[in-house]
């Protein structure tokens, strides 16, 4: 009552105590207006204050999230690693490290396949051949001994082929070759093996070496069983692949020798309109000798060998 009789009276009085009341309003909604826009700028900053907490809040989330996410990367590649070396790594063995005895068997015996095949081709198709021509050719600093596969020593008459069965040869050679190469890399890797605490039982070695369009097959059968720490791995074949081309080189020098048999001549032109892959070459000595080149040409390998047919004597003719 007290407080609405003082509005009552400040209404009522006088114009001059009127205005003073009046006068005081403004000051009242000063105040008000005063802490109105403090207020307003007192939300903002909470507001403010809100979203910086909340996206600090999130970027932690996002933060931990990442940190989780690389932990299982680590954990996963731990695991993978442990099953790896766990799943029958092969220790050392001749200087070379591989994770299975095939693998091992494959690098220890394909370079000496491929050092076989590098000496036949230069050769005419036999690593010890006893009737040869010592021939150089042009940019080439030694003399090869070229082999004859079509021979003979009298005037007049044809050659006589002296590899009728050639790629059966060159089978047999490649396997001579190789043979002790094959031995002595069994065992190294058993013994690789056994200082690597494995325990190893082997059965006898066989193989046999197989010529085929664009490849060089070994197939080799042997019984070889490894354990270490309850682990058992048995192995019986072993097979090495040598990507070349001496099948498909000696395919065409069987037809070279087979027409200058019959025919006292080959017709390289011809033959290459009708097999583009293969450059083919011949060169004639003072002897009367021919030597063959057939090469490949998109691999460049070449084999080289030797013919001696329908000589004529000198001045005849």
């Amino acid at each position: 009552m007290l407080k609405k009789r003082g509005t009552r009276a400040c209404i009522r009085d006088n114009l001059n105590q009127f205005a003073s009341c009046k006068r005081s309003t403004p000051i009242l909604t000063s105040y008000l207006n005063g802490n109105l826009v403090k207020s307003k700028r007192s939300a903002r900053a909470l507001t403010s204050n809100f979203n910086i907490k909340d996206l600090t809040i999130v970027k932690s989330k996002r933060s931990q999230i990442t940190l989780f996410v690389i932990i299982a990367i680590i954990i996963v590649a731990v695991i993978l690693l442990f099953f790896l070396l766990r799943g029958g790594i092969i220790p050392e063995a001749g200087g070379k490290s591989v994770k299975n005895p095939e693998a091992y068997i494959d690098s220890c015996i394909k370079p000496h396949v491929e050092e076989a095949v590098e000496i036949l081709l230069k050769q005419g198709g036999s690593i010890n051949n006893t009737l040869y021509r010592e021939f150089k050719f042009e940019g080439e600093n030694e003399f090869q001994k070229i082999s004859y596969l079509c021979y003979t020593q009298n005037n007049y008459a044809s050659c006589i082929n002296q590899q009728p069965m050639l790629i059966q040869h060159l089978k047999e050679e490649i396997k001579n070759y190789i043979e002790n190469n094959v031995k002595s890399c069994f065992q190294d890797l058993e013994t690789g093996l056994k200082n690597e605490g494995y325990e190893v039982s082997s059965g006898d070695l066989s193989f046999d070496v197989e010529l085929l369009p664009k490849k060089i097959v070994i197939e080799m059968n042997k019984d070889l069983t490894i354990s270490k720490s309850g682990k058992i791995s048995h192995y019986q074949k072993f097979n090495i692949v040598s990507l070349n081309n001496i099948y498909d080189l000696t395919v065409v020098a069987q037809e070279i020798i087979s027409q200058e048999a019959r025919f006292c001549n080959f017709e390289q032109v011809g033959y290459m309109i009708f097999y583009p892959q293969f450059e083919i070459s011949k060169f004639r000595t003072g002897d009367s000798t021919i030597i063959y080149s057939v090469e490949h040409r998109k691999s460049k390998e070449r084999i080289d060998f030797a013919v001696r047919t329908c000589v004529i004597p000198p001045g005849i003719g």
